[in-house]
């Protein structure tokens, strides 16, 4: 993500919530978004996965209660998409100015003198952007790459939860040159960007952008004597396998951020992120509704005419029963409380347990006289009569 893309996306905009939203909010849009648009249920459908890219990025920052407020911050500072500097001088004039100083805390004159911005905009765009508040990059802690990955887990496994071994490759500090990316471990300052690690780029409007700087990769230093491992870079791939805690009641297609389990950051600063997309594989018995699990029992017609005690099976414990009222109909939902999935609270959803009349195929002779009987005393009722006077009326 780029300086300008923090300052110029909407995000709120692209989760369809308004900018005073609560937590709760963007995380019900989130999830209702990454539903509709997830690769899994758009597959080929290269404009969805755009769609779902944009998502996840929208809901990283404005998920993280931290990078919200410095998002908002940056929105209002700049105008929501561009500063909008208003009349320079006596003359109403308009005036350059170069964001690359805020961002590095070296205004014109220093302290408070341009601008009254003091340090700068760095420690607002530090934590997004991998750079420190003051001072140049190769003597600030770095932050690791966030890692996306993804796990697949059985039914009961997302609804009980389950600890699964996770395979990751990711960069890491190079540990031949011990992320110096120079063999000797001497690396000079870049010259282009002076130990910066940002360009200024110009955009038009009398103001500039920063980029990180080509030369040295964003890293504010190249290596004389280049690392044979690293080519240089002072990053090298690394794999390891972790053993990562998924919670229960996890649903299919839901994103885990675990923080801190991702790339080992530089000099010292912070891990990225972990984050995990789940995918859940179906069960021959069970559905899932939310928080609630879903069960079809088959029963025979003199139970549901008659009523009766029915042996429903629950998932991962001891069967429940549940009584029919005489008169059934087919299709008729019930409910057993606390044997659904787990929720956030530690509570439990329900067992929404739909009734299917059973109709046999073959009859013993036994049988087929009693139904006989059956008929034969129930002839004077038609069940379809409201049926054709409703239709007659219409």
């Amino acid at each position: 993500m780029s300086t300008k893309d923090f300052i110029e996306k909407d995000y709120y905009k692209v989760l369809g919530v308004p900018k005073d939203a609560t937590e709760a909010e963007i995380k019900k849009a989130y999830r209702k978004l990454a539903r509709e648009f997830h690769p899994d249920a758009n597959k080929g459908n290269t404009k969805a996965e755009e769609r779902f890219k944009e998502i996840s990025e929208a809901n990283d920052v404005l998920g993280d209660p931290k990078k919200r407020k410095e998002y908002d911050e940056a929105r209002a500072l700049f105008g929501n998409g561009g500063f909008r500097p208003g009349p320079g001088g006596a003359g109403g004039g308009s005036f350059n100015f170069d964001l690359g100083d805020l961002f590095g805390g070296n205004a014109q004159g220093g302290g408070q003198g341009a601008g009254g911005f003091g340090g700068g905009l760095g420690d607002v765009f530090g934590g997004l952007f991998n750079r420190g508040g003051t001072g140049t990059t190769r003597t600030q802690p770095r932050r690791g790459q966030d890692i996306d990955t993804e796990v697949s887990l059985s039914f009961t496994e997302a609804i009980e939860g389950a600890t699964v071994p996770l395979r990751m490759t990711a960069q890491s500090p190079c540990k031949a040159c011990a992320g110096t990316g120079d063999k000797n471990g001497t690396p000079r300052v870049c010259p282009t960007c002076v130990g910066t690690g940002q360009v200024a780029r110009g955009s038009g409007g009398g103001f500039s952008l920063t980029d990180p700087c080509p030369d040295c990769k964003g890293r504010g230093l190249i290596a004389e004597h280049p690392c044979m491992e690293c080519k240089g870079s002072g990053r090298a791939k690394s794999s390891r396998t972790m053993q990562v805690r998924i919670p229960a009641g996890v649903s299919d297609g839901q994103r885990i951020r675990l923080r801190g389990k991702g790339a080992p950051g530089e000099r010292g600063g912070p891990a990225g992120d972990l984050y995990v997309t789940v995918h859940v594989d179906t069960h021959p018995v069970f559905g899932r509704k939310e928080d609630n699990l879903t069960v079809t029992v088959p029963v025979t017609f003199t139970e549901a005419a008659l009523g009766g005690e029915v042996r429903v099976p629950t998932l991962g414990g001891p069967p429940v029963t549940l009584k029919l009222p005489p008169g059934t109909p087919n299709g008729r939902t019930m409910r057993a409380r606390g044997k659904g999935a787990v929720r956030k609270d530690g509570t439990r959803g329900d067992l929404l347990v739909t009734v299917e009349v059973s109709v046999p195929k073959d009859l013993s002779g036994k049988a087929r006289d009693a139904l006989e009987a059956y008929r034969e005393a129930t002839a004077a009722e038609d069940p379809r009569a409201e049926l054709f006077e409703a239709a007659k009326g219409a």
